[in-house]
């Protein structure tokens, strides 16, 4: 089974752009494993993807990356052209920790996952562009989880509200709780998720 260029160049600078980027111990032994499972290819989605109306207004300028990081440039070139093969939905369950802006103001994309443009459950790597001035909700899952992050924003651990920055990077231990919040400018930021190893 062959992946598509389009994916295979994503795949191939998302890894060397987290290479340069996830200094934290943990994140680099998850992102480790994570690329070494993507050696094996899973089903790849053939039909169209779909935008919503939050990426035709703010992606254009979440992409519009200002940073002189060479890796950063080729990996959000790269995700520019896969992006319209994505599957962009919103988030169907979230409570009062959201901003009221939060359904219509936020989009997330699996990129390889469950439902992913390649589908499969031992990992998820994946996307979420949020308007200007949007509160993702509070949530938490068992995976651990790899940040990437694009442009400017505020993300949360527990309740320690912090900035990483563009070309940031940080690791969400399983089970934590935690947040996002655009500020003046849309947020774009990519996630790997780390299922449970153990067994196999």
């Amino acid at each position: 089974m062959d992946r598509s260029e389009s994916l295979q160049d994503f795949l191939d600078t998302a890894f060397v752009a987290l290479d340069r980027f996830a200094d934290d111990v943990r994140s680099r032994r998850s992102v480790t494993k994570i690329f070494a499972l993507l050696e094996s290819p899973g089903p790849e989605r053939t039909t169209p993807g779909n935008r919503l109306p939050v990426c035709d207004r703010y992606l254009p300028d979440a992409l519009d990356l200002k940073s002189g990081h060479a890796a950063l440039q080729s990996f959000v070139a790269s995700f520019a052209r896969l992006e319209p093969r994505l599957e962009w939905r919103t988030r169907p369950v979230y409570d009062s920790t959201a901003s009221g802006n939060f359904l219509h103001g936020h989009a997330n994309a699996m990129i390889v996952g469950p439902g992913g443009l390649e589908a499969r459950n031992d990992l998820w790597l994946g996307v979420s562009l949020m308007a200007p001035r949007v509160r993702y909700p509070d949530h938490d899952h068992s995976p651990e989880e790899t940040y990437l992050v694009l442009t400017d924003g505020a993300f949360m651990q527990e309740d320690h509200w912090f900035v990483p920055g563009v070309g940031g990077s940080f690791y969400n231990p399983p089970a934590i709780k935690h947040a996002m919040l655009s500020k003046e400018t849309p947020l774009l930021a990519f996630w790997a998720l780390l299922p449970d190893q153990r067994g196999h």
